[in-house]
């Protein structure tokens, strides 16, 4: 079963190029995030086989998950919203069942600038994933979260880890909040083949940053024990990131034997 994330920053933007690359991969399940908008085109996916499940908002955010059409009787909808704060609207969030498999899909609050409400709402919002994910661990359940986690988790996750200091994708609070939903038993799947620097999901759109691969690893797949022991691998796929037009971020992939 092949998984994937993508931050696509725009999806009447990227369309096209998410189309492309659902039809060449052919993934069981593609998540995307950075929705950007109230329309989401299903009517296009549906005509290449996938259907979805989808939580957006104006102008900003918004999370969707793709799956196979074959699929249809067996993805289950589980929540749109985070649990942990009935105030907040915004669409972060979205968690599937797949026969005997939890799908997670998150846009993780960025958090900048760190001096304003949007960090404290970043930590806060850490702490409610955390929460969800110690009340998955109590069960059986065989579970995942993929998605843009706006964190940073290590120097070798950084082309440059002095430039990094003080943001809120690299604060030793957030690092933290990362280490506490770890230690939970989850695994970076990608960091469990691959130790190599210098791997990176996201390329600023300025500085000529992805021409000098000047980037950061974001996006990730945190697996629960029984899912990580059916891993076959998790790569980063740079192709898209060199298109017309590209998304800032490109997909990453996980590979289950299920």
């Amino acid at each position: 079963m092949r998984i994937a994330s993508w931050n696509v920053n725009s999806i009447k933007v990227r369309n096209g190029h998410v189309q492309d690359w659902l039809q060449k991969h052919k993934p069981d399940f593609l998540m995307l995030q950075e929705l950007k908008g109230m329309d989401f085109p299903e009517e296009d996916f549906r005509a290449i086989g996938y259907g979805s499940h989808y939580v957006n908002q104006k102008a900003r955010n918004g999370v969707a998950t793709l799956y196979k059409s074959e699929w249809h009787d067996d993805v289950k909808m589980v929540s749109d919203k985070l649990a942990g704060d009935d105030g907040d609207e915004e669409a972060r969030y979205l968690e599937l069942a797949f026969k005997d498999i939890t799908l997670i899909n998150i846009y993780l609050p960025n958090g900048n600038p760190v001096d304003t409400e949007k960090y404290p709402y970043k930590l806060k919002w850490m702490e409610r994933l955390y929460t969800r994910v110690k009340d998955l661990r109590k069960t059986s359940q065989s579970f995942l979260i993929g998605g843009d986690f706006n964190v940073i988790p290590a120097n070798d996750d950084c082309h440059d880890p002095q430039a990094w200091l003080g943001d809120a994708l690299f604060r030793p609070e957030t690092h933290a909040a990362y280490r506490k939903i770890l230690n939970l038993g989850m695994c970076d799947a990608f960091r469990v083949n691959n130790n190599q620097a210098q791997s990176y999901t996201f390329w600023d759109y300025q500085a000529g940053a992805w021409q000098r691969n000047a980037g950061i690893r974001i996006d990730h797949f945190l697996l629960s024990p029984s899912c990580a022991d059916m891993m076959d691998g998790c790569w980063i796929d740079k192709e898209p990131r060199a298109l017309e037009k590209p998304s800032d971020h490109t997909p990453i992939v996980l590979d289950l034997a299920a």
